[in-house]
């Protein structure tokens, strides 16, 4: 497994802010409209997009929310989606690896709003949102979670692009 970028402390602090902005409840719905494409990265705000009837395109699990287990009900809600292609990864905490940036790249390259496309990783998928902003077409929303804050909303702009990439470049 190759290690293409790792979390040092610096960013790891750094990452305690939101890359887009923070919304929450009603509004989520209203901004996610907005967007042909949804990407959500966590179990949490993948479910609980799902439970408000909103299907992504692409959503990144591990199945555990803050390091632990994911409820029963969650747990339930992902077993039973229908029509979701599944797709495995590996990505240990605190690290990128080649082959998932690798494996988000493709997905997104060719996605579309038809696309039903889960991909549960082995380990953790807490970074995998950065290539996800890096690599998303121009009408998609990347969504990840922020515990105790809220959800962030991250439209596929040049802007939010560059940021990650600045990121990136300090891996």
């Amino acid at each position: 497994m190759i290690i293409r970028y790792q979390l040092n402390d610096q960013l790891r602090a750094f990452l305690k802010q939101p890359i887009g902005y923070l919304i929450s409840g009603d509004d989520l719905v209203r901004e996610i409209d907005k967007f042909d494409i949804v990407i959500s990265v966590g179990d949490h705000v993948s479910a609980s997009l799902i439970k408000k009837k909103i299907y992504p395109q692409l959503m990144i699990i591990d199945y555990k929310t803050k390091r632990e287990g994911i409820s029963k009900e969650n747990e339930q809600l992902f077993s039973n989606l229908k029509g979701y292609d599944i797709i495995h990864g590996q990505n240990p905490a605190g690290v990128l690896t080649k082959n998932v940036i690798d494996a988000i790249s493709n997905i997104l390259k060719e996605i579309s709003n038809r696309d039903k496309k889960m991909m549960v990783i082995d380990g953790e998928e807490d970074l995998i949102a950065l290539p996800c902003i890096l690599e998303a077409p121009s009408n998609a929303t990347i969504i990840y979670g922020m515990p105790y804050k809220g959800v962030v909303i991250v439209p596929a702009t040049e802007e939010y692009k560059d940021k990650v990439r600045l990121i990136l470049s300090k891996m």
